[in-house]
């Protein structure tokens, strides 16, 4: 039967006795980790947030009755012990922070029992995701992902500490918005009070922070929840938290000096990484080059290769053909792997078509120097000499080629460097390489909708000198933002916005909205800019992501408390699931289901 703590009040957490408590007495509280009955001594390990502690049970010392209670204990009982901490008798365990001491216990009560748990309570769990997301509750009590939601709460304080003292307000924008294209999907809520019409979860706050800087609230700064209806990934979840900002009278420059700052002010304060400033920066155009990414993991090299002037006037169909197109055709340079058998070649290749390849060309260089290629016998010696050449390649190298339209190239070669450097191991775990990436496409064409899309959002201001090529080439207009990425993950990005209402008219009517459109989407921003408002500029960082990274977490679940599986699904809570009639009726709904004629046999 469980006790009450009347008259108990908890005086340490389990790691916060120390030798400073030698020969006192404490109150601890916590779950039983694990219990030990010795005839004679019971041990038990409580555990709390802070860690673990080990208590002693000596009848001499509880008492007979106490003595009997610590017998019935089972992992996951919840307990208040009463006790004096002593140095340790047995074996000191260097691998806890109480490892020196114990507490010998005076008086045990029984808050709580517990169900034997269908999975330990252990850190780096190897229990199915779907059965510890059901049980999320008893899976956030392994001490591992307690310390990532500790190291997310010491993350945002650091950031609002920084923003503080930088002059920024913290304003909390709404969650049921106006839902606006040019984004993912949007999350709809109907309306009980007006039938018929619906509120959109917030993909992220970035209309109002700019109706903020039309108030003139100048610096202005939010940890803010948003949602979006998208696929999910390792990184991705369908609701995740932002620290945007947004800021009044500034430029590129400023931004990015800014958050130089903080990111060195954050990582520092937070993991001990020091990060040097400046960080490197990057166009846009250079990572696809070199990287055939826009957030280039720069841990190491295998860097993309533009072999199209060398392979020009070949015999190979594949490499000519793709050029006459208008492509290009690119290698990366598998260092010491020009042995690899060509079943794993085999791999790769089939690797390559799943990201739009229609193949890939290969040539191995042996440790004699001799060549083995797929597409060898359609070239001449020279016109292959030159081509490892310009790949620098030397005895014992794996050349790999991909020949198609820039983008099919920059998508097979970048995700195959990826995919060869985590197989190789050439990535160094314990390195954080930041950098930026700028000078973005303003636009980019969608063939599924036949125009023109934002590559970042509509309000992203265009690099005055390319403005001009607005109608006569919008595809190489480039536009004043910038991503922050770290170990090829973007962390977060940002753009100066635009501030003058021709432009910004001009922006959407590019995106294919007529003016009256463009009003009923966004007017109430456009009806802003009419009034004032001053040059801005921002930028957001996922922060979820941003706190996975730092703990080297392997999905953005780890570090979220209630997170959605691949569906954007809820195990623990079954959500989404059905309502009721009545609630449907109140908001003028109706479902439409499939009728299914079809007799089932039981």
């Amino acid at each position: 039967m469980a006790e009450s703590m009347k008259g108990w009040q908890r005086t340490h957490r389990c790691t916060e006795v120390s030798k400073e408590e030698l020969q006192q007495e404490v109150t601890i509280m916590g779950w039983v980790q694990k219990r030990r009955n010795l005839g004679s001594l019971i041990f038990i390990d409580v555990r709390d947030r802070s860690g673990l502690l080990q208590v002693v049970f000596d009848e001499p010392q509880i008492g007979s009755e106490g003595f009997a209670k610590a017998g019935t204990l089972r992992s996951e009982f919840v307990v208040a012990v009463k006790g004096v901490v002593q140095k340790r008798t047995a074996a000191v365990n260097e691998n806890l922070i109480t490892g020196d001491i114990e507490v010998i216990a005076k008086e045990l009560r029984i808050l709580s029992e517990s169900e034997t748990p269908p999975f330990p309570i252990e850190e780096n769990s190897q229990t199915k995701d779907d059965l510890r997301l059901r049980y999320r509750f008893l899976d956030l009590r392994r001490p591992d992902l307690q310390r990532n939601l500790m190291m997310k709460s010491k993350v945002s304080m650091l950031l609002r500490n920084f923003m503080e003292q930088e002059g920024f307000l913290e304003i909390e924008t709404p969650i049921l918005t106006k839902s606006t294209p040019e984004g993912a999907r949007d999350y709809l809520v109907p309306s009980r009070v007006h039938p018929g019409n619906f509120y959109a979860l917030p993909q992220s706050p970035q209309l109002f922070k700019q109706l903020l800087m039309c108030s003139g609230f100048d610096r202005y700064f939010q940890i803010a929840r948003c949602f979006r209806d998208e696929d999910l990934r390792a990184d991705r979840q369908p609701e995740f938290t932002q620290a945007d900002m947004e800021l009044s009278f500034v430029d590129a420059e400023e931004v990015m000096g800014l958050n130089e700052r903080l990111l060195q002010y954050v990582f520092r304060e937070a993991v001990g990484v020091e990060i040097t400033l400046p960080i490197p920066r990057m166009t846009w155009q250079e990572a696809m080059d070199r990287f055939g990414s826009d957030k280039p993991d720069t841990r190491f090299g295998m860097e993309l290769v533009d072999v199209s002037k060398v392979v020009s006037g070949c015999g190979f169909g594949v490499f000519t053909g793709a050029l006459e197109q208008g492509g290009s055709v690119r290698g990366i340079n598998v260092k010491g792997q020009g042995a690899m058998p060509r079943k794993k070649i085999d791999k790769l290749v089939e690797f390559a078509k799943g990201y739009g390849a229609k193949g890939l060309a290969y040539l191995s260089i042996g440790a004699d120097g001799a060549y083995k290629s797929s597409f060898a016998k359609f070239m001449t010696p020279e016109e292959l000499s030159c081509l490892v050449e310009a790949m620098k390649g030397e005895p014992g190298d794996l050349l790999l080629f991909a020949a198609d339209t820039n983008t099919v190239v920059w998508d097979v070669l970048g995700s195959l460097r990826l995919e060869l450097a985590k197989e190789l191991e050439l990535v160094d775990k314990n390195r954080f390489d930041f950098l930026w990436v700028t000078e973005f496409p303003l636009l980019e064409w969608s063939p599924e909708e036949g125009r023109f899309t934002a590559k970042h959002h509509p309000f992203t201001m265009p690099m005055e000198e390319d403005w001009h090529k607005i109608d006569s080439d919008p595809g190489s207009v480039r536009a004043k933002a910038y991503d922050i990425v770290l170990n090829g993950t973007e962390l977060g990005g940002g753009s100066v916005r635009i501030h003058q209402n021709e432009i910004q008219e001009k922006m959407l009517e590019v995106l294919g909205f007529t003016k009256e459109s463009a009003y009923e989407q966004f007017g109430f921003l456009l009806n802003a800019f009419k009034y004032g408002v001053p040059p801005h500029a921002g930028l957001a960082y996922g922060l979820d992501r941003m706190v996975m990274l730092m703990v080297q977490a392997d999905s953005i679940r780890d570090v979220i408390a209630f997170p959605k599986v691949k569906d954007a699904s809820c195990l623990l809570t079954d959500a989404p699931g059905e309502v009721s009639k009545e609630q449907l009726l109140e908001l003028e709904l109706s479902l439409k289901k499939e009728e299914n004629n079809q007799t089932r046999e039981d």
